[in-house]
């Protein structure tokens, strides 16, 4: 049973996204991208709140006025490859509730190679309040704070 609601398009949208942001991570890596994705739909809270639908998720920028978009791999072409049948598979798990630790309750990650020399901190985000929680190859994972959002913390 789905945590979240979904269309076929949405869920092949998730795909996408999934393999655009970790297929270097093999199905894991995927999963976890797509357990912070469904997250953020169920949260309701800190950058997430009135988010309803994978689309909406997706298609998230830092701001309104910004141009670029909260997952980085929306505006690279790889985005635009077509999900395989193994990422749809990976994204319906993922949408029907399947989580894998540190992504489990987590909203946020990143690759830190870019920030600091391959060492997971809690980067400095204004409008969130993170704490890490761990890290899986590459990327490094964040959930909130129980201040910041403690229905989902």
């Amino acid at each position: 049973m789905a945590v979240i609601r979904r269309t076929a398009p949405e869920v092949r949208l998730l795909a996408r996204l999934m393999r655009a942001e970790a297929e270097g991570e093999l199905s894991q890596g995927m999963l976890m991208v797509g357990n912070v994705g469904v997250n953020r739909v169920r949260a309701n809270c800190s950058d997430f709140k009135g988010m309803r639908t994978i689309t909406q998720m997706i298609n998230q920028r830092y701001c309104p006025t910004c141009r670029h978009f909260m997952f980085e791999a929306v505006e690279k072409p790889t985005f635009y490859r077509k999900a395989r049948n193994a990422d749809v598979r990976l994204a319906e798990k993922a949408i029907d509730g399947m989580r894998l630790w540190p992504a489990t309750r987590s909203l946020w990650y990143m690759n830190p190679k870019y920030i600091n020399h391959n060492v997971c901190i809690t980067p400095y985000w204004p409008t969130r309040n993170a704490q890490y929680v761990g890290r899986f190859k590459a990327h490094c994972f964040y959930q909130p704070t129980y201040q910041h959002c403690p229905h989902f913390a």
